[in-house]
């Protein structure tokens, strides 16, 4: 295993693809022959013994008619107000980005060492 993929990692994406397959009813056998690889391999990867290659990944999203945010579970997206800050922020100076990110950071641990009594709720902020 590479330093950069923990076992467990590993282990959840295999979990996912299995979750997928099961889900859209297809056995190891036909996704297999579906993105090009040997059921044995497929098999190792949902066992999270084998990691999958970006080219399998990218073959699986595609069976999966998924965008690599969905098969990772990331199914919030971003708002018109989170798209205007991107939008500004990438306008800035490296410079007043940096201060930017600075910035974030101490408003975290603001609201990380913060009581939960005193922590304004997702509602009080907007």
């Amino acid at each position: 295993m590479s330093p950069y993929l923990s076992p467990r990692k590993v282990n959840l994406v295999g979990s996912r693809i299995r979750e997928l397959r099961k889900g859209h009813h297809l056995t190891q056998t036909e996704l297999s022959d579906k993105i090009g690889i040997a059921q044995s391999d497929l098999s190792r990867m949902e066992q999270g013994e084998y990691k999958v290659g970006l080219d399998t990944l990218f073959k699986l999203l595609q069976v999966f008619d998924l965008k690599i945010g969905e098969f990772f579970g990331e199914s919030e997206t971003a708002g018109p107000e989170d798209r205007e800050l991107v939008t500004e922020y990438r306008g800035l100076s490296e410079e007043a980005r940096q201060e930017v990110r600075d910035f974030v950071r101490f408003k975290k641990m603001q609201e990380e060492t913060r009581p939960d009594s005193e922590s304004p709720s997702r509602e009080e902020k907007e």
